[in-house]
C-alpha cells in the first residue's frame, strides 16, 4: 500500500517544526524557516497548516490523546488500582513524548493558546481526582497534585537520563511521596511529638492489673518481671503493627512504648 504523499509531507513538516521549535523556541521560529529546511514554500506549509498555532496543536495532540485514553482506562477501576494505573501510565506517556514536552517547557506560555490549555486542565483535574480517590480531603488532593508533578517535571530536567532509569526513579519518588502521606496520616510528622503521642496511648492501652505497673507511670511502670514476657492485648497489638508499618518506630521503640520485650513485639508482628 502506497503512503499518501500529502500525509508524508505533513509528517515531514511536523518533524521539522518540532526540531526547530526545540532548537530556537516556538516564538523565534517562522514558517519560512520551516519551509527552508524542507525546501518547501511557505504556501505549501500553509496548505497543510493554515497557521503556526495549528502546527503546535498537531504536535501536542498525540500527548493529549494518550493522556485522555489513559484516564478513560482508569475510570471505573477500584481506587488504589486506578491511582497506580494513572501514575504509572502518566510516566510512560510523558516519556513517550519527551521532545514535545521539552518544547512546551521552553515556551510554557503556549499552553494558553486555543483549546490546548482547556484540555490540559481537564486532563489534570481528572488525573487529580483519580489519584486522590473519592471523598478525598484537602491533604489527599494536595498530594495528588504533587504526585502528578512528580510523574511529569523530571522529564524536562533530566534529558540526559535514559527512559528506563528515569522511569524507575520517578515511580520510586512518587511511591515514597504517597507512602509518606500515609505515614503522616497515621503518626504526627515530628519525631518528638510522635513519641509524646505514643507514650500516653501506650499507657492507656496497658492493662491496669499488671503487677509491675506503678502509679503515674515512670520507670517502674516499664520494668518487666523476670520470666515470660507479658502478652499484648488486641488494641496494643494493633498499635504496635501500625507503628511498625508506618516505619516511624523501631522494634525497640515500640517495645519501650508498650512496656514489653522486643521478643514480645516480634512475636506479635510476625503472627498472622
Amino acid at each position: 500500500m502506497t503512503a499518501d504523499p500529502a500525509d508524508d509531507t505533513r509528517t515531514r513538516i511536523l518533524r521539522a517544526a518540532l526540531d526547530l521549535f526545540a532548537e530556537h523556541g516556538y516564538q523565534r521560529t517562522s514558517l519560512r524557516q520551516i519551509g527552508e529546511r524542507l525546501r518547501l514554500t511557505k504556501t505549501a506549509i500553509l496548505y497543510h497548516f493554515p497557521a503556526k498555532e495549528h502546527l503546535l496543536a498537531a504536535l501536542i495532540e498525540p500527548l493529549l490523546a494518550d493522556l485522555e485514553r489513559l484516564l478513560d482506562a482508569a475510570q471505573g477501576q477500584p481506587t488504589d488500582q486506578a491511582r497506580w494505573t494513572v501514575l504509572e501510565g502518566w510516566v510512560d506517556v510523558m516519556l513517550a513524548h519527551r521532545r514535545p514536552l521539552g518544547m512546551l517547557f521552553h515556551d510554557i506560555a503556549l499552553v494558553g493558546r486555543g483549546d490546548t490549555y482547556h484540555r490540559l486542565m481537564v486532563i489534570a483535574m481528572r488525573a487529580n481526582d483519580l489519584i486522590a480517590g473519592p471523598d478525598a480531603g484537602r491533604r489527599e488532593r494536595v498530594r495528588a497534585v504533587q504526585a502528578v508533578a512528580a510523574c511529569s517535571d523530571p522529564i524536562v530536567f533530566f534529558t540526559d537520563v535514559s527512559d528506563e532509569v528515569l522511569r524507575a526513579d520517578m515511580l520510586d519518588g512518587v511511591r515514597r511521596l504517597l507512602t509518606t502521606a500515609a505515614t503522616d496520616a497515621a503518626d504526627p510528622p515530628n519525631a518528638d511529638a510522635a513519641g509524646a503521642a505514643v507514650r500516653p496511648a501506650a499507657a492507656a492501652l496497658a492493662p491496669a492489673s499488671r503487677p509491675d505497673a506503678a502509679p503515674g507511670g515512670g520507670t517502674a511502670a516499664r520494668r518487666r518481671r523476670p520470666g515470660r514476657p507479658p502478652a499484648l492485648g488486641r488494641e496494643q497489638v494493633e498499635a504496635a503493627r501500625r507503628m511498625h508499618e508506618a516505619g516511624t518506630h523501631s522494634v525497640d521503640a515500640i517495645a519501650t512504648a508498650l512496656g514489653v520485650s522486643r521478643a514480645t513485639v516480634y512475636r506479635h508482628l510476625t503472627a498472622p
